[in-house]
């Protein structure tokens, strides 16, 4: 059964966004996308909110434009717009002419759990949330989430958009360790299964 992976950056007193939801006070390393490419050659599915769906496209699309990426950033690229998406969202349409409209599913958030009960089963490869904590927040408390993955950087944000909201919620440490060349400090948790 393929696994259901939530991965966020946040800062050290744990904000995944600045304030007004701004991401360019977050403590961004180029390890990041490093890590970011290891989650998504092993990744089937991307599953978004309609606003990390459309900036992460949106960005990614102009760095497989540009002749001047990295070969990773090319390869990110090229997999963030080639992959399935999911888009987890009750106000979101596909425009058919959109490039990005054959291979992506709105699914309303009533009838998420079930979806993604139904392609964790289904899929080879894991399926994989980068940030939006709206989107991943209620699938976590809703027990569907296997792994959660905090990048915690060197920096304090004083406010923002909190890491999480949501009841208690009981977490196995897997593993902690600082990213190669980084000051980035990845946790990784066992979330399946695991409620206080």
């Amino acid at each position: 059964m393929a696994k259901l992976v939530v991965s966020v950056l946040t800062s050290l007193d744990g904000y995944y966004e600045g304030p007004g939801a701004d991401l360019a006070p977050m403590p961004f390393e180029d390890a990041f996308n490093d890590h970011n490419l290891r989650l998504l050659e092993r990744t089937e599915t991307l599953i978004y909110g309609s606003t990390w769906f459309t900036n992460n496209w949106d960005a990614w699309t102009a760095v497989a434009a540009d002749p001047a990426a990295s070969s990773r950033d090319q390869r990110i690229a090229e997999l963030v717009t080639t992959l399935d998406s999911v888009v987890i969202s009750d106000s979101l349409r596909i425009d058919p002419e959109a490039p990005w409209a054959e291979r992506t599913r709105v699914v309303p958030r009533a009838a998420a759990p079930a979806e993604l009960a139904r392609l964790k089963q289904e899929a080879g490869g894991d399926l994989l949330v980068f940030g939006s904590a709206t989107t991943w927040n209620p699938l976590l408390a809703q027990g569907l989430v296997d792994e959660l993955v905090i990048l915690v950087g060197a920096a304090l944000l004083g406010e923002g958009s909190a890491l999480y909201r949501g009841r208690r919620a009981g977490l196995r440490l897997l593993g902690a360790r600082v990213l190669e060349g980084s000051q980035l400090v990845e946790l990784r948790y066992d979330s399946s299964g695991v409620s206080d």
